[in-house]
């Protein structure tokens, strides 16, 4: 592993995409970045979907990620949601993958114990925290982008773990890894 590595965090949402980008060095973390793409002034689903997939490609071709750490969706009672949630995660992801950069999926739960020590914690909770470990001046209104941040930070804290998360290099190892999930 190099001295020097790059991480991008995708919170993916339909409505507020937050990301986050944090720099590692010599195993110490620099904040780089963090914001939020909102997409609630787009009507069109498909057309959120080609936002997402190019605001993503903009960062990666902007700040050189070395890796990708994105939130799993979450499973909630309103299937119509966690479909339009799921899809909006999947084109994120195609974009790392189609500039072979290797992606890392966490569970909400697992980013808000690797930030807080409390899977259960608010989101408030984890951007204070995020706050303090980065020496953030202050926090965005909406807290999306902390969300994003907490998953590259939740990656630098995984770093070297062998962890219970999904985990792929590009398109040959996300179809290897879920082949039952691909048509023949």
């Amino acid at each position: 592993m190099s001295n020097e590595r790059i991480i991008l965090g995708i919170d993916p949402g339909t409505t507020i995409m937050g990301f986050g980008l944090i720099k590692v060095v010599n195993k110490k973390m620099e904040f780089i970045q963090l914001n939020e793409l909102i997409l609630n002034k787009y009507d069109d689903h498909y057309m959120k979907l080609k936002v997402i997939f190019e605001r993503t490609i903009e960062l990666i071709e902007t700040h050189h990620p070395d890796e990708i750490a994105i939130e799993a969706p979450f499973f909630g009672k309103n299937v119509q949601s966690m479909l339009k949630l799921g899809r909006a995660q999947g084109v994120a992801m195609a974009a790392g993958l189609s500039r072979q950069i290797p992606i890392t999926e966490y569970e909400p739960k697992k980013i808000k114990m690797a930030i807080t020590g409390n899977g259960n914690a608010t989101k408030e909770q984890v951007a204070k925290m995020l706050q303090q470990l980065l020496g953030l001046k202050e926090l965005p209104k909406n807290l999306d982008s902390t969300d994003g941040l907490a998953a590259a930070v939740c990656h630098f804290f995984n770093s070297g773990k062998v962890v219970g998360t999904k985990s792929y290099s590009g398109w040959d190892a996300f179809v290897k890894q879920n082949e039952d999930r691909v048509k023949k």
